[in-house]
């Protein structure tokens, strides 16, 4: 049989043509059918899901510092100092300002905050030029309490573990127990989880992997021991003849 070689290149030519219009066509009705799928695009802040903001969703390694109730900031204005003041983000997350309404300022990040007081001004001021400076805040902080030298509250300036705040506390003491430090960590406003630490097997087997770091706001107590407790119900000289508190 004598294979005609022109028809062979027509109908390659025919079929070339016919995929790449079918082609064209797909993608052409490819975007249709995605936003048939996701319905309409919602513009959203970065950093925002389910409307919580969260400085891992921000794509910033490094995200700016965003305001708390008690902040303290400064505001000036370089052209019209009569409104140079310094405020405090109230209980309910505003800033109370010179001739304006109060503003919401708590979750907002110090140029957020200078935006939207240039922007509420200059209803008034021609151009206002305004410089939001954060004076005080409240410093990351943990809480050493119970049987240590100087229970207090200490600033987190640094990372530090458990055993290196029970140190900057000024140490256990005598009567405290080694084996139980508790640990205690909020979750959530509702939720506290708390964790037991065995300090003196640490100390002793010298195995730091569990030395946790401290988050802000954590709280370290530090129990009495059992010797101790019932050391005012017994004679000194007796309690003596069977255990030493260091031991517990």
């Amino acid at each position: 049989m004598k294979i005609n070689h022109s028809v062979v290149y027509c109908l390659l030519a025919l079929t070339c043509c016919y995929m790449q219009r079918a082609l064209a066509v797909a993608q052409m009705q490819q975007p249709n059918l995605t936003a048939l799928q996701t319905g309409p695009l919602v513009a959203t802040k970065p950093g925002v899901a389910d409307g919580a903001w969260s400085p891992a969703l921000t794509g910033v390694r490094r995200p700016l510092y965003r305001l708390c109730k008690s902040d303290i900031v400064t505001i000036s204005f370089t052209f019209s100092p009569e409104f140079d003041q310094t405020v405090s983000v109230q209980p309910d997350g505003y800033v109370v300002l010179k001739g304006v309404k109060p503003l919401p300022a708590e979750g907002t990040t110090v140029p957020e905050l200078q935006d939207a007081i240039t922007r509420v001004y200059a209803g008034f001021l021609h151009d206002p030029e305004v410089t939001v400076e954060l004076k005080d805040f409240d410093k990351p902080y943990f809480i050493v309490g119970g049987e240590v030298s100087h229970p207090a509250k200490y600033e987190l300036r640094s990372d530090t573990r458990v055993t290196e705040a029970v140190a900057i506390a000024g140490g256990l003491t005598a009567r405290a127990k080694h084996s139980q430090i508790v640990l205690f960590r909020r979750v959530s406003d509702d939720l506290v989880e708390s964790r037991v630490l065995d300090v003196k097997a640490m100390l002793e087997s010298r195995n730091m992997a569990e030395d946790i770091h401290l988050r802000p706001g954590d709280f370290l107590f530090v129990p009495q021991n059992l010797i101790s407790k019932i050391k005012q119900y017994l004679p000194t000289s007796s309690l003596s003849m069977y255990a030493s508190p260091t031991q517990f």
